[in-house]
């Protein structure tokens, strides 16, 4: 497997894991999320359209530990937030990623920790 094989890999992990999220959190397909869909979402005090400014602006981590601090894992809607914020972190091209020192290969990591602290670890590694 060549470096840009690997990469295509891991994308499509991301989005299979977070398509399976949603569909066993919210008992249907899912497809794509819409913008207005995306707005009404809120995780530790921030609605995620702030945390989605705060990876533009290339500051990743912050966003990410805001999200994760005070995420409860037990609300549907918080975990949505967290697979929406993932999904759209892999989107941001390499460069960008690496320029803010993160990688694709976090958000994979990142959405897995989600679902194993959600209760749907299991279902991510068949």
């Amino acid at each position: 497997m060549n470096f840009e094989d690997e990469k295509d890999y891991i994308m499509r992990m991301i989005k299979e894991a977070a398509r399976i999220l949603f569909s066993l959190m919210f008992g249907k397909q899912y497809v794509s999320v819409e913008e207005e869909i995306r707005n009404k979402y809120e995780v530790s005090g921030k609605s995620l359209d702030e945390l989605l400014a705060m990876i533009d602006n290339g500051d990743i981590n912050e966003a990410e530990n805001i999200m994760l601090y005070g995420m409860d894992y037990k609300n549907k809607e918080d975990i949505a937030a967290a697979v929406l914020f993932y999904e759209y972190l892999s989107e941001k091209g390499e460069e960008f990623l690496e320029q803010h020192n993160y990688s694709k290969e976090e958000i994979l990591d990142g959405l897995k920790q989600i679902a194993e602290k959600a209760g749907y670890g299991d279902f991510l590694n068949i």
